[in-house]
């Protein structure tokens, strides 16, 4: 089995969402770079994450919907815009927070689950992280997975723990 067909198979598939996605963004000239546990994975061992948390470059998001309406259900969040299609549970998170916008131009590409994608650069992952962890409106489960995250980027990275904010240095980093 192959990392594409494992990532459909787990996601209920009928189709291969992330792929289309990846070329609809392609096909379109849309500047993009994933984050999130995706982005992770494409660092360290990867682990099962039913979310595609990207990045798009701001004057393409209007752009990006009208052509992936459709395909694919979109709701409006306060930091996101989520792309839900009927025939996957992958769940497709364009984030809407300008911080994000900077991660754009280190981004480079990467395998990630057998697809080749712009990844952002493992520091802007980190802090993305970080900002995630931090934002105390998230549910507690999905803060105590960024918090897993960060730990698998500086057990792998080390160096890169001077990026960790002093108040979460009583966490253990």
């Amino acid at each position: 089995m192959t990392k594409k067909e494992f990532i459909n198979l787990i996601s209920n598939g009928k189709e291969d969402v992330i792929g289309n996605f990846l070329k609809l963004l392609n096909d379109n000239g849309i500047d993009y770079c994933v984050i999130g546990g995706l982005g992770v994975n494409a660092y360290v061992e990867p682990v099962v994450s039913l979310d595609l948390d990207i990045v798009v470059v701001t004057g393409a998001i209007e752009r990006l919907l009208m052509k992936a309406e459709k395909h694919f259900k979109i709701e409006h969040f306060s930091h996101s815009i989520n792309l839900n299609s009927s025939k996957s549970d992958l769940r497709i998170q364009v984030q809407s927070d300008q911080r994000y916008q900077k991660f754009l131009s280190g981004s480079t590409v990467k395998d990630v689950m057998g697809y080749e994608m712009k990844v952002a650069a493992i520091e802007d992952i980190l802090t993305g992280k970080i900002w995630a962890y931090q934002d105390e409106e998230r549910r507690n489960s999905k803060r105590q997975k960024d918090l897993a995250d960060i730990f698998r980027i500086t057990e792998k990275y080390p160096g890169l723990k001077k990026l960790i904010p002093d108040s979460m240095e009583h966490i253990g980093f």
